[in-house]
């Protein structure tokens, strides 16, 4: 078996947690209220703003004989740079205050992520951080492959909403490709397992993130947009 297949059979118990919570389900189904979907775009913007100055503080520990990883730490830096402000993008186009989200703190689940990933960096394995990818990535294809699509016709919002969304679905399968080619070349026991550990981690602050979103019938959603 691969460290690839691994690391998903070693976080399937906290993948399934993440998946079977009502919003993921409500998600899935295209049947989430324009508040819930402001909610997630918020809590979005907060981690992902950090996804370069974390990669970039990654790219900067690894050890030497990790080098090959720091090149393609590179090029992910390269990809994901301005990814945020998509976000920022689809806020307004939502009718939500940008400004406002930008300024504003994030909630706790995020927040102790954001925390957690610079501390294992700094103080333990910086190829941890690849632990983040995969909770991150795997759970925006899915979200974007099954979900972005039904939101915009449920909300009957405009395709300016669904930028960051969208743009991930064909973005990620790529970097989840990618992904599980550089995870397969991970050979020590030390950086597999500083991957799990911290995949595990995300899971759950990932998880506790989302039960954090409201979570309204349906038919509310679209009572909202229908009195609009």
């Amino acid at each position: 078996m691969s460290f690839f297949q691994q690391l998903q059979a070693a976080t399937q118990t906290d993948r399934d947690a993440l998946f079977n919570l009502p919003i993921i389900r409500q998600a899935l189904a295209g049947e989430v209220s324009l508040e819930s979907y402001q909610a997630f775009l918020t809590q979005a913007f907060h981690h992902v703003r950090h996804t370069v100055p974390l990669m970039m503080a990654c790219g900067a520990r690894l050890p030497a004989r990790l080098e090959w990883l720091r090149g393609a730490v590179c090029e992910y830096i390269e990809e994901e740079y301005g990814h945020e402000q998509w976000i920022l993008n689809d806020l307004r186009a939502c009718g939500a205050d940008a400004d406002a989200v930008r300024d504003a703190m994030p909630g706790l689940p995020i927040e102790l992520m954001v925390a957690y990933l610079y501390d294992l960096i700094a103080r333990g394995n910086p190829v941890g951080l690849f632990g983040m990818v995969n909770v991150l990535e795997g759970t925006s294809i899915a979200l974007a492959t099954h979900a972005a699509g039904a939101i915009k016709a449920r909300l009957g919002l405009p395709e300016t909403a669904f930028s960051y969304l969208q743009s991930h679905g064909s973005l990620d399968i790529g970097h989840m490709d990618t992904y599980r080619q550089l995870m397969d070349r991970l050979t020590a026991p030390e950086d597999q397992e500083a991957v799990i550990h911290a995949s595990r981690v995300v899971y759950r602050l990932y998880t506790a993130m989302f039960d954090s979103l409201p979570v309204e019938p349906a038919r509310a959603a679209g009572a909202c947009h229908a009195a609009a």
